[in-house]
């Protein structure tokens, strides 16, 4: 390994290097299955009044926004003999996300979760946005698509197993799963802890078993002394566009109070906003040559993104909305559609809500098994259209929950689910790996990030007026929404690009 550089052609690496540097993915799902198929019911529990949820789940992107291109930046720069570039990010947000996990069920007050919800989800995506990278520094581009569906395995095996957890206290082992008004059910505050435990365990054991190639000696010379720029834009350009941006988002916030829309709509001004400041703040810095500045950076390759990750960047958008919309009202959908309540201290609520946990965990399982399948697939009818295929039975999955009267066959729903989840994990990460610049594969890939957070922003904005405006507050058609947009996504796949290109030249932009 002495010989290979970040830079040089790589070996391919045997299944068990490839499951080693990807285990830790496992411990990674077990705390994003836990929030994701939990966090409105502790929320509800609490007080949560079902029309604002959405805007609690707010925390969990906006810190996605804010901490992946960052941490991706920063995994970029970071270099120790011994610790390597990535691993270190992977423990931090290992041994923060355990603590989150533990304190996050013991919340007293609604504010508190919402809190522990941006702290976790913080902690969470340190140690997820490397892992991403990981495969693009490891692996040759052969190889690629295999890293991907082995990080999408785990992800499903470890959400199975997560998801489930509720079930299995109450159902296996009989842990209570009702409690008092106001407070978390034992069976959901074990299932936090076991799954604190399995984070910490899972991506130690890829930071202990996996080591790193390092940078070139060139690298490390152009790291202490940069190269020439070849600007691209001027700063009067990008100062043009984020006041653009900011005019927009005023023009927005005017309008939605003029008509006295619902509050949560503003978070969507609040993006034009942040993404116009940001553009004028880069422009105000580039106007005093300060180009090496990393915010500089970070807002140069926004505006300077390969072809391949604009394309894939509208079907990351819908495909991500409409899993916003069924992690976040999957619950209130099925307990108010099929078992016919909305009394969270209800034992018919409960059971539902149990029931979407295990399904979560079903549409988890299928996802393991479809990730193993999908680079065949991608072989014979190529990546794109395997994706296409995939998304659309994950929208027809979706949608078909209006038609069911009978929960059990939700288990089909989540079969389309499944699969589309497990393209989603690591389809577009393959197609995009061959066009990013290997020395900003993390600073890429945390950018890419945006396109996963933007679409549930704008979902945790809308989707609670739209139901409450246009559908009498009936959440099941927050999921055919999701259903819709799953489908539209699938489609945009054919626009994609998906070939090795030549990307822009170090230091353009």
């Amino acid at each position: 390994m002495s010989d290979i550089s970040l830079n040089s052609d790589k070996p391919k690496l045997s299944f068990w290097q490839i499951w080693n540097m990807s285990f830790g993915f496992l411990g990674i799902q077990f705390g994003f299955a836990l929030q994701n198929a939990n966090t409105s019911r502790i929320f509800e529990t609490l007080g949560a009044d079902t029309k604002n949820l959405a805007f609690y789940w707010l925390a969990a992107p906006v810190t996605g926004l804010i901490v992946q291109p960052i941490i991706g930046y920063l995994s970029d720069r970071t270099w120790h003999p011994r610790w390597g570039r990535r691993r270190p990010f992977f423990a931090i947000g290992a041994i923060l996300a355990t603590i989150a996990l533990f304190v996050m069920p013991n919340s007293p007050t609604l504010w508190i979760a919402i809190g522990m919800l941006w702290i976790m989800d913080a902690s969470i995506n340190i140690s997820m946005e490397p892992f991403r990278a990981f495969v693009g520094d490891m692996l040759p581009p052969e190889q690629r698509t295999k890293g991907f569906a082995m990080q999408s395995f785990f992800i499903g095996v470890g959400a199975v197993v997560a998801s489930a957890l509720p079930w299995i206290f109450t159902n296996l082992i009989g842990v209570s799963n009702t409690a008092p008004e106001g407070q978390i059910p034992d069976s959901v505050k074990w299932s936090f802890y076991v799954g604190g435990i399995a984070f910490l365990v899972a991506v130690m054991w890829t930071v202990f078993t996996t080591k790193e190639y390092p940078p070139s000696e060139e690298d490390i010379k152009e790291s202490k002394t940069p190269g020439p720029l070849n600007i691209k834009f001027s700063p009067r350009q990008y100062m043009a566009r984020g006041l653009a941006l900011l005019f927009v988002g005023a023009a927005l916030a005017s309008w939605f109070t003029i008509q006295s829309f619902d509050p949560q709509l503003y978070v969507l001004c609040g993006i034009f906003g942040l993404f116009g400041l940001s553009y004028v703040i880069g422009a105000i810095f580039m106007g005093r040559n300060k180009y090496h500045n990393g915010f500089v950076q970070i807002v140069r390759d926004f505006q300077n993104m390969p072809k391949t990750m604009v394309q894939l960047a509208y079907v990351q958008f819908f495909s991500w909305f409409a899993l916003f919309a069924m992690w976040i009202y999957s619950t209130s959908a099925v307990t108010a559609h099929i078992y016919k309540t909305t009394d969270t201290t209800s034992e018919a609520y409960n059971d539902g809500a149990d029931w979407v946990s295990l399904l979560f965990a079903g549409y988890n399982g299928v996802a393991a098994l479809a990730a193993l399948a999908l680079p065949l697939l991608a072989k014979v009818v190529s990546r794109k259209v395997t994706h296409m295929i995939a998304l659309i039975c994950g929208g027809l999955g979706l949608i078909s929950y209006y038609f069911i009267q009978d929960p059990m066959w939700l288990v089909l729903s989540m079969v389309g689910v499944g699969i589309a989840w497990a393209s989603i994990l690591s389809i577009p990460y393959a197609m995009l790996s061959g066009s990013l610049p290997p020395k900003k594969m993390g600073y890429y890939m945390g950018i890419f990030n945006f396109f996963i957070v933007i679409p549930q922003i704008v979902a945790a904005s809308i989707l609670g007026f739209l139901v409450s405006t246009f559908f009498n507050s009936e959440f099941i058609y927050a999921i055919i929404l999701g259903g819709a947009s799953m489908i539209i996504a699938g489609l945009l796949c054919l626009k994609v690009d998906d070939r090795d290109e030549v990307v822009m030249k170090e230091g353009e932009a």
